[in-house]
């Protein structure tokens, strides 16, 4: 079971059905309460911004600031590694705070090696109980690591 609840994670990628079984898996996990899903970079690069620079109605709380970020890479619009070009662009006190892992079908050493570029982790899809456990296990079970 998760120790502290995250204060939101946000899954993008254009296939419904994988957001859907993704948020399903870190429901049951209890991994947090806000869960935010896009279809493209360009919306989830929009909220981040928008986030980022307090540009939102504070009641609104479809607007949280991510902990997490689940990154596909192949996606219409605006893909995976487009998204984390812009998103570099982001404050990086704002970042700073949100561990980002791409998730993929790919394990083409190229995507491999451009998530590193981005000290974005890279798992291969699907997401699972013991992947979301490892991540979560090594970014935010080690609170005194970051004091």
């Amino acid at each position: 079971m998760i120790k502290k609840k995250l204060s939101g994670v946000l899954l993008i990628d254009d296939d419904d059905t994988t957001n859907f079984l993704n948020q399903r898996l870190l429901e049951r996990m209890q991994v947090t309460d806000n869960i935010r899903t896009f279809v493209n970079g360009k919306q989830a690069f929009d909220y981040l911004y928008n986030v980022s620079n307090t540009n939102y109605e504070h009641a609104d709380e479809n607007y949280f600031q991510p902990e997490l970020i689940f990154l596909d890479i192949s996606m219409p619009v605006m893909d995976g590694f487009e998204m984390l070009d812009l998103y570099e662009r982001l404050n990086p006190e704002f970042r700073e705070k949100i561990v980002l892992a791409v998730l993929t079908t790919s394990t083409h050493p190229q995507d491999t090696d451009a998530a590193k570029k981005y000290s974005a982790e890279y798992l291969t899809k699907p997401l699972t109980a013991d992947k979301v456990s490892a991540l979560i296990k090594k970014h935010f079970d080690t609170q005194e690591k970051k004091a």
